[in-house]
């Protein structure tokens, strides 16, 4: 029996990849109502490390790849619309869902509203106030364009009002990447076992302490003096604490273009390859601080409650400062270099977990959605 309604789920993104898992199994059940179709728009791909996403998250393949690619923001963003309109055109979706705040997000989300299809958002609201930043403009484009939206903490809910969004339409389900986390978790490996992979076998040493840095964003990475303080801070940082270093392909390539590179040499320094998403647990899990300028990163180590340092001015995920494990260090190395000497010496804060990151976020999206197609069926004539 064919289920009466289908939702087009859109990922682009290895991050999106993490919070469209868990709302693919919460509309999968025999007696959900929902038929969901993935679309891949191949916005960032990799194909070894999507191959590792997809097994890793239980996901099945896409029912569509757009293999988009990289390109400028309103190449790839025009891109995505152009080759998104033909599947609303095939499938011709009740709905269609999109996750996080990645160009795709926006473009898919364009292209339904054009063609008077209802846009569902899940991580709705998040605000660094920051228009520089293009995610920012994403998330404030897209959250205009959505009929329901589903927040991930209650800043979320507080930002969408002021702006307008009926409250009606908006719904504070909790994290739904978290739910990934609570269910990975328990397979993520040690850290001295990612390490022996990486053939870095007892280069932590002392207790295993140890730091994680991640660093990819556009704003740390393609400016090379804030590239430039952001590695002295690290080098500084390697000879009190080893610093691991999960490299991004764009960091690498910056730190060479801005002849970076052999700060990397720094004895204290170990470079890892991209990591498959429960090698970066483990990581994150076994480090005692970490340092970022991700925001899922945040997220993540706030329910691991372990010390996190923001490498940014500001952060669209507040909760995670106000209750959870994170700190805004900003760029600045004397600041930073001060914040991570006290997490050495006093352990940094731990926080708490905020309210619906408990790994059922997903159920909760699903349960408001189905509610939401059933009355929107009742109303129409």
């Amino acid at each position: 029996m064919s289920r009466p309604y289908r939702i087009a789920c859109v990922v682009a993104a290895r991050p999106n990849l993490m919070k469209m898992a868990p709302l693919l199994r919460a509309f999968a059940p025999p007696e959900s109502q929902v038929e969901t179709v993935l679309v891949h728009t191949g916005q960032h791909y990799d194909a070894d490390m999507d191959a590792q996403f997809f097994s890793t998250l239980e996901l099945a393949q896409p029912d569509f790849r757009l293999e988009v690619g990289s390109a400028s923001h309103a190449v790839q963003t025009a891109e995505v619309m152009r080759r998104f309109e033909p599947v609303l055109e095939q499938i011709a979706p009740t709905a269609v869902l999109v996750v996080g705040d990645v160009n795709s997000t926006l473009a898919c989300a364009l292209t339904a509203a054009k063609k008077a299809i209802p846009v569902l958002h899940v991580e709705a609201g998040l605000r660094s106030f920051d228009r520089a930043m293009p995610e920012e403009v994403n998330r404030v484009l897209t959250d205009q364009l959505s009929e329901l939206l589903f927040t991930s903490e209650a800043s979320g809910t507080t930002n969408l009002l002021r702006e307008g969004i009926p409250a009606h339409r908006i719904h504070f389900v909790g994290n739904v990447m978290i739910d990934t986390l609570v269910r990975q978790l328990p397979l993520a490996p040690s850290a001295a076992e990612v390490l022996r992979q990486a053939h870095l076998a007892g280069f932590v040493r002392d207790g295993g302490h140890y730091a994680l840095l991640t660093l990819h964003r556009p704003a740390n990475v393609d400016d090379p003096l804030r590239l430039r303080a952001l590695m002295q801070a690290m080098v500084k940082l390697s000879e009190d604490l080893p610093v691991l270093f999960p490299l991004h392909p764009r960091t690498r390539a910056m730190l060479q273009r801005h002849e970076l590179a052999g700060m990397l040499d720094a004895p204290g320094i170990a470079c890892l390859p991209p990591q498959p998403y429960l090698n970066m647990l483990g990581l994150m899990k076994h480090a005692c601080m970490v340092l970022t300028d991700s925001g899922g990163v945040q997220e993540e180590t706030t329910v691991l409650r372990v010390p996190c340092l923001t490498l940014r001015d500001n952060t669209e995920r507040p909760v995670t400062v106000a209750e959870g494990s994170n700190a805004i260090a900003g760029r600045d190395a004397s600041v930073i270099l001060a914040l991570c000497r006290d997490i050495l010496r006093y352990g940094g804060k731990s926080g708490r977990v905020p309210q619906y990151w408990d790994g059922q976020a997903a159920g909760r999206v699903a349960a408001a959605t189905t509610s939401w197609l059933q009355s929107r069926q009742e109303r129409r004539p």
